[in-house]
Order: structure tokens, then sequence, then C-alpha cells
């Protein structure tokens, strides 16, 4: 006997309204929007939006904001770099995370689905309430811990060997994408502190210059802070920074396991 799940009646996504491009556009494409309002009572929705690419920025983001400024004012949405470096403008495209501002429209065959990062509440339309993840952020203590003074008149130095081993943490930009694609976090995003916080709390464990590795093993060191990462590797395949949460979660777990 087969059992079918089904999301509760009002969480269900509609069938929503359909802009269409002006009828001297020759190169269309459609972008299929989430849209839900806080403010109304209604079912979140699918709007489809028909967009001339030529007269369109390359990336998904230049086409929502060409739908913000042409077509519907009321469309929601997070941004502000534009250069794939503040994350403001993570959302699943295609049924992937990604920065909106980096992802080429081209690179997508047929419609292009826009939908908020998943498994998180909904503030309206394509943001996400982030309050959650930045409290996580903030737990950890991401800023540099020491006892001993600095040298006087100078800055605490590294050798460029220390500097290398902060490669691949320094440049995560917050987007959360990778906690989003990671299941651990959609069924435990209250306990677990999900890939892109774990990645921030390593970067400090490696910096050279931190002197409170104790303490941040120790606070990490609990069975649903950092053990309920399954190594699924959904974070590293999905993070448009490139970068291998995983690999960080790792190193993690083995300096916690060889200080016993």
């Amino acid at each position: 006997m087969m059992v079918e799940f089904l999301l509760p009646r009002n969480s269900r996504v509609v069938k929503g309204k359909h802009f269409a491009a002006p009828a001297r556009a020759r190169n269309v494409k459609t972008l299929k929007v989430y849209r839900w309002d806080p403010d109304k009572d209604d079912n979140p929705r699918l709007d489809s939006f028909e967009v001339d690419l030529d007269d369109c920025g390359a990336m998904v983001l230049d086409a929502l904001i060409k739908i913000k400024d042409e077509t519907d004012p009321t469309l929601t949405f997070r941004r502000s770099c534009r250069e794939g470096v503040c994350g403001s403008c993570a959302m699943n495209i295609d049924g992937v995370n990604t920065l909106a501002c980096i992802k080429r429209i081209e690179e997508i065959k047929g419609e292009v689905k826009v939908y908020p990062l998943p498994h998180m509440e909904v503030v309206k339309d394509l943001v996400p309430d982030l309050e959650g993840a930045y409290a996580q952020y903030a737990s950890i203590e991401p800023w540099l811990q020491t006892e001993t003074p600095a040298p006087e008149g100078r800055e605490r130095l590294q050798s460029t060997e220390e500097r290398e081993r902060l490669d691949g943490l320094w440049e995560c930009i917050l987007c959360f994408c990778c906690s989003t694609a990671c299941p651990s976090y959609w069924w435990n995003g209250d306990r677990f502190l999900g890939p892109a916080i774990l990645l921030q709390a390593y970067r400090w464990i490696a910096d050279s210059r931190d002197e409170a590795t104790t303490k941040r093993l120790d606070a990490l060191e609990d069975p649903f802070r950092l053990y309920r990462c399954h190594t699924i590797m959904n974070c590293t395949n999905t993070c448009p920074k490139g970068l291998n949460p995983a690999k960080a979660i790792a190193e993690i777990k083995k300096l916690i396991s060889t200080r016993r």
C-alpha cells in the first residue's frame, strides 16, 4: 500500500498570474516566480513572467529586476552587490540553490523556476527569514580571540603557510545556499549548526592567530551542533563560491577525535 504525503492545504503552491512580453519581443524567456504575501490569506502561487531577453541583462537577477521595474513592483527579493560577493540574492533557481546575480539565464533550458531558499520560513516572495541562521552564526563567536597581548605597535603576523590554511574558508559569504541544501539541516535546523556556520567555525579554529581552539571545539562537540552532518555532500555540490563545507566539517571532527 502506497502512502502519499501532501503539504497542508494552505501551503500548496497554486497557479498564479501570467504577464506576457510586449508584442514586439522575439527572444522571450518565461520565469515562473514563487509569490507569497504574509498580509494576505492566500496560498503561495507561481506567477509567470515573459521576459524579452534582447532587452535584459544576462543573469537571472537582471530578469527579476526588470520584472520588478517594468511589470510588477510588488515582487520582493534581496539583492545588493550583483557581483557574487554579498550573498543577498541567494535563492533556488532551476532546482539548485545559487546566487541569482551569477546564474546565467542561457544556462537554463525551458522555463526558469525561481523559489526562495528551501526549508526556511518565508518573509515574503523570495525573501527567507535568516534570523535563526544569523543567531547560529553569532553562537560560534566569529572573531579573533587571544590571551597573549599583540606585539607592541604591530599586528599579529602569519607565515605564508599559516595564511594559506584559511583559503577556502574566508571566501564564504554566508549566502546559506549550502545549509538550505542539507537534509540534516532541514530536519534539525534548530539544533544542527549546518554547513555554512560550521565552515565559519573552522575558519577561526584554523587561524594561527586565534587562541581559543579548545573552547571552540568544546562548544562544537555535541550530537546535534556538529554530528548531525552525515557527509551527504549537498553543501559542497551547491556552493556558488566553489567551497567545500563538508571538508571543513570533517576537519573539525578530526580535531575533536585526535585530542581525546
